[in-house]
């Protein structure tokens, strides 16, 4: 039975073990150590609570630790140590370059002692405390940046610049941070000795996105510090941008409760206190209505209170509405940011394929055709070209109008010539025609008489007869029989107008 009950007990102290230490800490925020925009900076360029060194430049948004310029190191520190504990630290930041690589990078600092200047990303080596680097430039050759690290120093280890830190540091995660679409955000938090880091590659504006880069217990730092930034540039340059800094203090929810504790005293005190403000509230009450009779409102009757009127429904209504609007109107928004992220990821990822694909060489293969992107000028070429084709299509259709309105023109004034006894009919555009083919073979055929008299009298005058057995046709004739057939084509076209006008009389 003893043992029945040191299990029972057993058990009972671990399981209030584990609710305990899977209590949420309770978090405030310590704006002496926190900068965020807008007025981020004061009118003499400073920061309040915080100072700054090197080439850092502070502005009313953001706080540039270095611009994009070759070998430039800059810092940011908090003038005060910190007087809690266990902290968390929300870093929203920004690293962006022209190039394919950037360099050197960004850290984070949780120090015994500032450092305004140094080394190691712009701040000094072999410090006492934390630094949390966010480092670029790929300086092993392994292929592994940019690249996310913890480091935990007891003011004795130097940074191992040549193997970016690999054999030193506590944990890390390979995150690619540089030129996103929106800023990038880094969760530090320091609970109970566990040291928890997250982050949001910033491929959307959702600022729940967090993913977890490490995660390391028994990690002793100082109790109390200064939080910094800083950041440094080489032969490559990025420029680097802080655009808020959030820290919170963490506290137990059982020390809290023991401190929000009111003892008795302070109860009856505080009773005493309203209960005074309500009589003042109530003469004020009565005096005015005293002053003013006709602002008087009939009392409602029992109960009648607690009913609400037409009109407070009927807000209450839209305001119901509103606010389902607005949901569904931020799950999109949402939505429309994750379709956007994985866009800008497949993209990526084309990219990189694109640039990572092996030569023929290696694969034994023919390399596939790169497809260059359009460029800036073939762009206004076709543009220009599309210009060109649009108007021509519209000078096009402007000679197709004129010609139908002509033809138009035309044919209505045939329709309105009168017709009638000795009135001669006009000649349209047929006749005219046919008159010029007519008069163009009248000249051929005057062409061939010509010649062919020529060589009639050619042979009267070698003396050589003509042949009998053919019988041959005299100029007067053929003449004549050319007049007879033009005056029945011309006959036979003015007939044919005169029935066409009178058959447009019907319509």
């Amino acid at each position: 039975m003893d043992l029945f009950h040191y299990t029972f007990l057993a058990l009972w102290l671990l399981c209030d073990c584990v609710l305990s230490l899977g209590e949420n800490p309770l978090k405030r925020f310590e704006y002496k150590y926190s900068f965020k925009g807008p007025y981020l900076s004061q009118k003499d360029g400073s920061v309040p609570f915080w100072q700054y060194a090197g080439h850092t430049i502070a502005s009313e948004e953001s706080v540039r630790i270095v611009p994009s310029l070759k070998s430039q190191k800059g810092s940011i520190w908090t003038k005060a140590k910190t007087n809690f504990e266990w902290w968390s630290v929300e870093m929203i930041f920004s690293v962006k370059g022209r190039g394919r690589v950037g360099a050197d990078g960004l850290a984070f600092w949780f120090t015994e002692t500032k450092g305004l200047a140094g080394p190691v990303f712009g701040a000094p080596d072999q410090w006492k405390g934390l630094g949390i680097f966010f480092d670029s430039y790929d300086n092993d050759g392994k292929r592994d940046n940019p690249y996310i690290m913890g480091m935990v120093n007891d003011g004795t280890i130097q940074y191992d610049h040549q193997n970016d830190g690999n054999q030193q540091q506590l944990g890390g995660c390979l995150r690619d941070y540089r030129n996103r679409p929106y800023p990038v955000r880094a969760l530090i938090e320091y609970y109970n000795n566990v040291l928890t880091v997250m982050f949001h590659v910033g491929a959307t504006q959702n600022p729940n996105q967090y993913e977890l880069c490490f995660r390391a217990e028994n990690v002793y730092l100082p109790q109390n510090g200064y939080f910094g930034v800083s950041a440094a540039t080489g032969g490559l340059a990025d420029d680097h941008d802080v655009y808020r800094f959030l820290t919170h203090s963490l506290r137990s929810p059982s020390s809290e409760q023991v401190d929000q504790r009111i003892t008795e005293e302070e109860q009856q005190k505080l009773a005493q206190e309203y209960e005074q403000f309500q009589q003042r509230l109530d003469a004020q009450r009565k005096e005015y209505h005293e002053k003013h009779p006709e602002a008087k409102k009939e009392e409602p009757a029992e109960g009648m209170e607690y009913l609400e009127d037409d009109e407070v429904r009927e807000l209450r209504q839209i305001f119901t509405g509103q606010s389902q609007i607005f949901d569904v109107l931020r799950d999109l928004h949402r939505k429309m940011d994750e379709i956007i992220g994985r866009q800008e990821r497949t993209l990526s990822l084309v990219t990189q394929g694109q640039v990572g694909m092996p030569s023929g060489s290696q694969t034994g293969q023919q390399q596939p055709m790169m497809m260059d992107s359009i460029k800036r000028h073939e762009v206004d070429q076709v543009l220009a070209s599309q210009r060109d084709i649009v108007q021509l299509g519209r000078d096009i259709k402007a000679y197709v109008t004129e010609i139908h309105q002509k033809s138009t023109n035309i044919l209505s004034n045939q329709a309105k010539q009168p017709v009638g006894q000795g009135s001669a009919q006009p000649v349209g555009y047929d006749i005219h025609t046919s008159l010029n083919e007519l008069k163009d073979n009248m000249n051929v055929m005057k062409r061939d008489l010509s010649a062919a008299s020529q060589r009639l009298q050619g042979t009267g005058a070698t003396g050589k007869p003509c042949d009998l057995n053919i019988k041959c046709l005299s100029t007067t004739v053929f003449i004549i029989f050319i007049v007879v057939e033009l005056a029945i084509l011309i006959g036979y076209w003015i007939y044919r107008d005169n029935k066409e006008a009178h058959a447009k009389k019907f319509y």
